[in-house]
């Protein structure tokens, strides 16, 4: 067993987040298996996942907030996609393009 990833590792608090961090490849595998037991909506979501792992912390919850009714303009959303599409997360720059559409639709834009 390796110490390092142990319950009294965590609770000795010798964990970081990066030692928890999922890899892009298992995240795939999973998305795989849910996709071949018919649920592909759950598939597509760990696939988005796996663009995520790369993104540091700080750009992820820029990310979310940009995605809060209100908070950002049609331009800066699809920004913020082609900055995901050149950061090899072309599914999230789907995502936040959908987003913005739907926003601009409702009145959620800012």
């Amino acid at each position: 067993m390796n110490d390092r990833l142990s319950v009294e590792a965590a609770v000795e608090g010798r964990l970081h987040l990066d030692d928890l961090r999922m890899d892009p490849a298992t995240l795939g595998f999973q998305a795989d298996q849910a996709q071949a037991d018919g649920n592909d909506q759950l598939g597509e979501n760990l696939r988005r996942a796996a663009e995520l792992v790369l993104i540091p912390d700080e750009e992820l919850m820029a990310l979310y907030e940009a995605l809060r009714p209100h908070r950002s303009t049609a331009s800066e959303l699809s920004e913020l996609a082609q900055s995901l599409v050149q950061r090899g997360a072309p599914r999230c720059a789907e995502l936040v393009t959908e987003a913005a559409r739907t926003y601009e639709r409702r009145g959620l834009l800012r």
